[in-house]
């Protein structure tokens, strides 16, 4: 259960639960691999193994807006080499 108990509708108990999981479970590290990344505090994630601190979300490591922006800076990184490697030749 949370830290704080929630009162007031089973939906609230599993809305808090889920987030109790999420925000104690391990996350893997993105630098090492490792099953060791954990909260510090709110939105700070530090690797047990190598020492990295990362920045995240509250209540886990990658928040959906994040991936989405992560995978939209990877895309554009690959269309920027492909119109670097047309230029070229």
């Amino acid at each position: 259960m949370s830290k704080t108990d929630v009162r007031y509708g089973a939906e609230l108990r599993k809305r808090a639960r889920a987030v109790d999981r999420s925000r104690t479970r391990a996350y893997e590290c993105p630098k090492c691999s490792k099953k060791s990344v954990r909260r510090v505090s709110n939105a700070v994630w530090a690797c047990r193994s190598c020492g990295a601190q990362i920045a995240g979300g509250t209540y886990s490591l990658f928040t959906p807006s994040g991936e989405v922006a992560a995978r939209t800076v990877k895309d554009h990184a690959k269309t920027r080499a492909a119109q670097a490697e047309k230029s070229v030749q």
